[in-house]
């Protein structure tokens, strides 16, 4: 237990460390809500090292402390439905076999915009924001693939933590 619970500290501490950097960066495109995803890569690699109880729960205290810390209530409420949204999914697709680590964190990316896109839909009032969807989508799918051969290479150097 006492294991699970700095692991735990050690993998939040990181996605805030990824949060902040990802702040940090501008993008040149003027799509709203686009972002590398940095600290996506926690949870990637988190999904394959804890239960996913767990790894709901870091999902959750990450966005809360990195929106406290760097955004405001609205990036709160949209990093949570897409990022739960995209843990959910990175969840389903991982139990499924023909999955790589690679694939699962595309799957991730692409529906981390999409959960974003609902939620956005909902708080503006029209779906007319899903003409943001392809160039998003897009944008997720070669993050999600950018994330997943990082988190493909970590996972091979990481030893499996047995306290999970």
């Amino acid at each position: 237990m006492k294991n699970r619970v700095a692991y735990f500290g050690v993998f939040t501490s990181l996605a805030l460390i990824l949060s902040y950097v990802e702040s940090l960066i501008p993008l040149p495109f003027g799509v709203p809500g686009m972002k590398l995803g940095l600290a996506n890569l926690v949870i990637l690699i988190a999904l394959y090292q804890m239960k996913v109880a767990d790894v709901y729960l870091l999902a959750v205290v990450r966005v809360l402390l990195s929106g406290f810390l760097f955004g405001n209530y609205f990036s709160i409420l949209y990093s949570l439905a897409g990022g739960l949204f995209s843990l959910s999914m990175m969840y389903f697709f991982r139990k499924r076999e023909g999955y790589t680590k690679v694939g699962v964190s595309m799957v991730g990316g692409v529906f981390h915009n999409v959960g974003q896109c609902l939620v956005a839909g909902v708080v503006v009032g029209t779906f007319k924001i899903v003409y943001y969807l392809p160039v998003l989508l897009l944008t997720g799918l070669v993050t999600g693939f950018l994330i997943g051969i990082i988190g493909r290479e970590v996972l091979k150097r990481l030893p499996v933590l047995r306290s999970f």
